[in-house]
This record gives structure tokens, C-alpha cells and sequence, in this order.
């Protein structure tokens, strides 16, 4: 991002310039963060779009669905012409719109043991967009390996949870040390369970504001806190929790 400081530049991110936690120092950090969204579904989507609108230099996308019709009611990425269509196809089409300097890598797979061993360690923070357990059980697992920042979002009905983890620190607890084991994933099925539109977008910004407050250095209170919101009666809360002391995160 050579051209920081010219007209254009400015202007398009002259609302972001201006707050004191930003500035042009702070649109550098955007400018130079890379980080890895996994899954560009309901949570996915707002992180993506909100990421690419807000600078960031380099994005990496796990994502091996196509677009279904019932995708459109929540996921803001597509549109009925996108139906059929691989959801990464899409994005790189529609994200160089938005941010023609941005540096993207796709892969058109399931996130597993193999591929993020090679794909994690390019990025500082990881961001979950994912529907099921396991997988946010092996972005904690490979987040712990390489002390990476990771973000997980899970949403269902009219509720959403948002875990944040620095793993860069000491004295972080991990996705284990809250669960003590993994849930079913029927909690996350938005097939039976339902989801409001709305819900998932809300938490989805939700996690793109935790990124960019990692990146720019912005003091986090998240830390061992799960925060759970309550969109149909509108309340949030942090639940706090500890470290197990036979949790796995322990030997790392």
C-alpha cells in the first residue's frame, strides 16, 4: 500500500483516519494485516465484506460450498444470480469492487488436520465463520500451535456467542477450556433450529470489529469471557471463565 497518503486513499478511509484509535498509523496496521476468514456463510459474509471495506491488505477465505437459495436471506455476499455458483467464485468477484489493492488467497476445501497446518501460519488473525464444532475445535487446536488471534462466532435462533483469543499471550483459556468437551452441533443447525437473517450479521460485524480492534492494538476486555447476546430481548453479557488445569492448551 504504497499510495497511503494520496487524495483518493484518504478520502475513502477518512472516516476510519479520523477516530484517535485509527489514524494514518493505525490505517497502515489495516493496510498490513493478513488475516484468514474460514467459512463464508452467515457470519463469514459480514466479516468479509466489513474487513475489505475497512483495508485490509491480505485475506485468506476457506470456503468449499456453492450458494443455495437459502443462503440469501442472511449471507450478504450473494444474490439469486449467484445461486449454483462456488461461494469463493463469487467473492472474487465482488471484494475487487469493493478493494481492487487487496491481496487475496482462496481455497476451495474443507478446513482439516492437513491443510492448516500449511494455511494458518500465513495469517496473524483468525476469524470463524464456521456451523459446526469440529471445525472451531481445530482452529483452536492450530490458533494454539502457532499463537495465532482467533475470533469464533456461533449463532443460532435469535442468539449469538463471540469468543476472543490472544494466543500470543500467557494465561489465555481456549475454546476447551469452556466447553470441558464438544457440543452437538444440533445447537448450530439453522436448518432445525432456524436463524433470523439479522442475527448472523450482527455477529459477524460483531467479529470484524474484534479484528480490526487486534490489529490496530485496541484494548480487549474479552479475555477469558464468552460474550452472548440475546437479539430477540436485546441483552448482552460476558460470562467469565478459567483456564482448566488438565486442558490441552496447557502444553503448548
Amino acid at each position: 500500500m504504497k499510495n497511503l497518503l494520496n487524495k483518493k486513499t484518504l478520502n475513502k478511509y477518512s472516516r476510519q483516519i479520523v477516530l484517535k484509535d485509527v489514524g494514518i498509523i493505525g490505517q497502515k496496521k489495516i493496510f498490513n494485516s493478513k488475516i484468514l476468514v474460514v467459512g463464508a456463510g452467515g457470519l463469514g459474509s459480514p466479516v468479509i465484506d466489513l474487513l475489505v471495506r475497512a483495508g485490509v491488505g491480505f485475506l485468506g477465505v476457506i470456503e468449499h460450498d456453492k450458494v443455495d437459495y437459502s443462503n440469501l436471506h442472511r449471507q450478504t455476499l450473494y444474490n439469486f444470480n449467484d445461486v449454483g455458483k462456488y461461494k469463493l467464485e463469487v467473492i472474487k468477484k465482488k471484494i475487487k469492487l469493493i478493494n481492487n489493492k487487496i491481496k487475496l488467497k482462496t481455497f476451495k476445501e474443507k478446513a482439516n488436520d492437513k491443510n492448516l497446518d500449511k494455511i494458518l501460519p500465513k495469517f496473524d488473525i483468525i476469524v470463524d465463520g464456521t456451523d459446526n464444532f469440529p471445525t472451531k475445535f481445530l482452529l483452536n487446536k492450530y490458533s494454539l500451535k502457532y499463537k495465532k488471534k482467533l475470533i469464533i462466532g456461533a449463532i443460532s435462533k435469535f442468539d449469538g456467542h463471540i469468543f476472543c483469543f490472544d494466543f500470543s499471550k500467557k494465561g489465555i483459556a481456549c475454546l476447551n477450556c469452556f466447553y470441558q468437551g464438544m457440543p452437538s452441533d444440533e445447537i448450530l443447525n439453522c436448518e432445525s433450529e432456524g436463524i433470523l437473517g439479522p442475527i448472523a450479521n450482527v455477529i459477524g460485524s460483531m467479529q470484524a470489529n474484534e479484528a480490526l480492534k487486534f490489529i490496530l492494538g485496541i484494548k480487549n476486555n474479552s479475555k477469558n469471557k464468552i460474550i452472548i447476546m440475546d437479539l430477540l430481548n436485546l441483552t448482552l453479557r460476558k460470562v467469565n471463565f478459567k483456564k482448566r488445569n488438565n486442558c490441552t492448551c496447557l502444553k503448548r
